[in-house]
């Protein structure tokens, strides 16, 4: 299945940044899971779907604490589908 990875980075942990990207994936009705990095940045991987593209656009902004200062993607392909939205 096709998805994107994407590296949130800013000031994106310790402002709710992963349960508001599942709360608003979850609203699109997307697939996928976030997460932190070690490194103070944010993991999403979105499934596409019909809301993939808006959840993506979301996330270059993020919830109303968050100061996302760059914001990178990448195509990926993996092997398990997903159901739901889920914070690791």
């Amino acid at each position: 299945m096709t998805c994107q990875r994407c590296i949130v980075t800013g000031r994106v942990q310790g402002v709710s940044f992963r349960a508001a990207t599942r709360k608003k994936a979850l609203e699109l009705g997307v697939n996928g899971w976030v997460r932190n990095l070690a490194d103070g940045r944010v993991e999403v991987v979105v499934f596409e779907s019909e809301g993939s593209n808006q959840l993506l656009e979301w996330l270059k902004e993020g919830p109303r604490l968050a100061w996302v200062t760059a914001f990178e993607c990448a195509v990926i392909e993996e092997a398990d589908g997903f159901t739901g939205f889920e914070v690791r």
